[in-house]
């Protein structure tokens, strides 16, 4: 199967344990949620509003913030749905 040059393999953080055998079985396969399933995503008009106005008022050039969401699989199980309807805008520290 082709797997992009862009994706890059699993990695975990060292442990002292290992539960699996770290070696590589098998051939390559790609893990993208785009693979298999044909990606929506919806944006609610408040929420967009509310990071657009957030940014016009911050004084830095760039900021952190946060959108929130849900994943949902359609009914037809052929597509999935991102729906963005949260914004958090952080904290500074």
């Amino acid at each position: 199967r082709f797997v992009p040059k862009r994706m890059v393999p699993f990695s975990f953080p060292l442990s002292k344990c290992a539960l699996w055998d770290p070696v590589p079985m098998g051939d390559v396969i790609g893990a993208h949620v785009t693979y298999y399933r044909n990606p929506r995503l919806s944006l609610v008009e408040k929420t967009l509003r509310l990071a657009y106005r957030h940014a016009k008022q911050n004084e830095k050039k760039s900021f952190s913030c946060f959108l929130l969401g849900t994943l949902a699989a359609d009914e037809d199980g052929e597509g999935i749905t991102l729906t963005i309807d949260r914004f958090d805008p952080g904290r500074e520290v």
